[in-house]
């Protein structure tokens, strides 16, 4: 026997679209698309039968849906039999589907009718429905949601017969127990709840992410040696969001929470999972699994207790388009879900695109472990979003064709008054001449885009053409208001900037920083600008420094540059200054101008040393002109340096003393000094 309804489609992820097949021989498809409609496919025929509109399809889109069981309809068929409206034959086919909306309503869709069949709203819930589950007895409905709870509907009066806490965080996953008593709910953890009494039976840990899919796998225990108190011993499966393993646990009479007995692998995230119920411990369970990579991995396995590795799908299935042509490639078609028919031999699948897909019965082969399906899916029509979205088309401007300005870029024209052509224009009319052009009634409003075009901007458009510019990244209008060098207007600007502008005009300002010097030195006086009078609004940021961590880096890195070449320009001014004072010295210090009045005094000894000085003085130029001569002949060979020198050592040592003595003046005031010369 299949599993009634299939399994509910992961509602976290966007691969997995809200599906399953009807529980009477899956004779129908029902899939709720991403646009918010609902449509049932015959699965025979591969025929769309229904589509349902809802009226908050927009807002509230569906996230979940559920084939009421077969059972609960035929009870319901004798009491729909009693409206005339309905035809007697049709009676023991209502087949009514649940469907979990994003806003926390949830619809009964009758298949037979082709409308609503009634909406539970009252005191439900109040976020996301992620799961529904028909009770196959009772004629309940279990709902779960983000909002934590879990709530028992009464699908007869439409109102709710008991709503519990299922979880500390949101409620992704539930699934009733083969015989009604027990069901299972999946948050952070897997709980087993007792349904009389709503209080926790088990607890099952071991997904870290919400748990998409819950389903028990069999209806009696392997061990038959105990009496069976209609849970102990059953095995049931769970599938997590990003998770590749399948977690298979057991429901044990041990008040400890265990880990998963087995566990089986897939490639991908599971979407879809269905299974055949194990009614013995020699049947083994037939697996389904539909991945989000579109491939579909069938197990199967006798469940005999606890299996330490993970166990590998027996067969995948894939499903590609021929590749016609040499260029072209075959490529894969994505499975949406896959449903095993009452034989247990053959497998419903669902492929293509959610908008049109098909449904094909597949014959299952053991013996083959990879199964690709080469099917050609061209022939259904799809919107093709790539090439709507690839070519764009310009418009053809004409030459001669005006574009009107809404004004200067500050959004406001220009108030100014009517130039005289309105005069003339008026004139026109009165006189009964032609009617007057649109070119000269826009003329006569002023607005002249060559004007415009050739003046700058305005200084008090510059805050709003700076933040345009940052909105849209548009090069050429930062350009015009980030490469001024006026301080003045450059305040003003970073003034009246809105605050939300702040951190892009920094982030801008450090790439171009980063570019040509002569452009960098404007940017620094911008940047001062802005961490001067922004400081206050920066500061309260949490995150700033993340957010300016390249600027940071930049000026750390301009900063030890500037060190090095500041004590080269350090020492090269102590040299310039050294220099500039040197030649000051050498220079004369007096000034170049005759004496207007000149005294002498009469007296015989200034007159002798006068006479003296200069006496010497013309001997010493004498003696200096000697020794140049010397020190020219000293190059003609080494033994005549040698004998140069011997004879310098002892007539030099007198001439050098007596050459100083007379340049400092002291050999006629000194009576030692004359008797040495002596």
């Amino acid at each position: 026997m299949a599993a009634g309804g299939g399994g509910v489609a992961d509602p976290f992820s966007p691969a997995g679209i809200p599906c399953a097949f009807s529980p009477q021989s899956q004779a129908y498809f029902a899939l709720a698309s991403t646009d918010g409609h609902l449509r049932v496919w015959e699965t025979a025929s591969n025929r769309l039968q229904q589509e349902y509109v809802p009226s908050a399809h927009l807002s509230g889109t569906c996230t979940c849906l559920a084939w009421a069981p077969a059972r609960l309809q035929a009870k319901e068929g004798p009491q729909r039999k009693k409206r005339k409206s309905e035809a007697i034959g049709t009676s023991n086919q209502v087949d009514l589907l649940a469907l979990g909306t994003a806003v926390g309503s949830i619809l009964l869709y009758s298949t037979v009718k082709g409308e609503l069949h009634s909406k539970l709203i009252s005191g439900g819930h109040d976020n996301k429905v992620n799961c529904i589950q028909w009770h196959q007895d009772n004629g309940c409905l279990y709902s779960c949601s983000d909002d934590k709870h879990i709530v028992e509907w009464n699908t007869q009066t439409c109102k709710v017969k008991c709503k519990w806490k299922g979880d500390n965080s949101s409620v992704s996953s539930l699934c009733i127990s083969p015989d009604g008593k027990m069901l299972l709910s999946a948050g952070r953890t897997i709980k087993l709840w007792v349904l009389e009494t709503k209080e926790v039976y088990r607890h099952f840990t071991g997904h870290a992410t919400p748990v998409s899919s819950l389903m028990f796998t069999t209806i009696r225990p392997p061990n038959e040696s105990q009496p069976f108190d209609g849970i102990t011993g059953l095995y049931f499966l769970s599938g997590a969001v990003h998770d590749r393993l399948l977690n298979v646990w057991q429901v044990r009479s041990e008040n400890k929470e265990k880990s998963a007995v087995m566990s089986f692998t897939v490639t991908d995230e599971p979407v879809y999972i269905d299974l055949t119920l194990s009614e013995n411990k020699e049947e083994p369970v037939k697996l389904a699994v539909v991945c989000r990579d579109g491939q579909v991995h069938l197990f199967e396995h006798i469940l005999n207790g606890y299996c330490k590795k993970p166990l590998t799908s027996n067969c995948t299935i894939q499903i590609a388009t021929p590749g016609k042509g040499k260029k072209s490639t075959p490529k894969p078609v994505p499975i949406l879900a896959a449903g095993f028919c009452s034989d247990k031999m053959s497998l419903l699948l669902v492929y293509g695109n959610w908008f049109q897909p098909t449904i094909e019965r597949v014959a299952l082969n053991s013996k083959e472990p990879h199964m690709c399906l080469v099917r050609d899916i061209s022939i259904c029509w799809a919107p093709k979003v790539e090439t709507a979205i690839t070519k764009v088309r310009t418009p053809v401007m004409n030459s001669e064709a005006k574009v009107l300005v809404p004004g200067i870029p500050g959004h406001h024209a220009a108030i100014k008054p009517a130039p005289p052509q309105t005069e003339e224009i008026e004139s026109k009319r009165k006189l009964g001449e032609k009617e007057v052009s649109i070119e000269e009634r826009l003329g006569a409003l002023d607005i002249d885009a060559k004007k415009e075009k050739d003046t700058l901007p305005q200084t008090n458009s510059f805050p709003v053409l700076l933040t345009q510019g940052l909105e849209s990244n548009d090069f050429e209008m930062l350009n015009k208001v980030l490469q001024t060098r006026n301080l003045n207007l450059i305040k003003r600007t970073v003034l009246r900037m809105p605050l939300h502008a702040v951190i892009p005009l920094l982030q801008e300002l450090t790439k171009r920083l980063q570019g040509h010097p002569n452009s960098a030195v404007i940017m620094v006086q911008w940047l001062k600008c802005v961490l001067t009078i922004h400081a206050s609004y920066l500061s309260t940021l949490p995150d700033l420094v993340p957010q300016l961590g390249t600027l940071y880096q930049l000026m750390e890195s301009r900063v030890k540059t500037f060190q090095k070449l500041s004590h080269l320009h350090g020492k090269l001014i102590l040299l310039i200054t050294q220099v500039t004072a040197s030649e000051k010295t050498k220079g004369p210090t007096c000034p170049a101008q005759k004496a207007k009045l000149v005294y002498e005094e009469e007296s015989s000894e200034e007159e002798s040393d006068g006479e003296i000085a200069d006496k010497d003085s013309d001997d010493n130029w004498d003696e200096d002109e000697e020794e140049k001569g010397g020190e020219k002949d000293e190059d003609v060979g080494e033994e005549e340096e040698e004998d140069a020198e011997e004879k310098d050592e002892e007539n030099g040592e007198d001439r050098d003393v007596a050459s100083e003595k007379e340049l400092n003046g002291d050999s006629d005031l000194d009576p030692e000094n004359e008797s040495e010369e002596e």
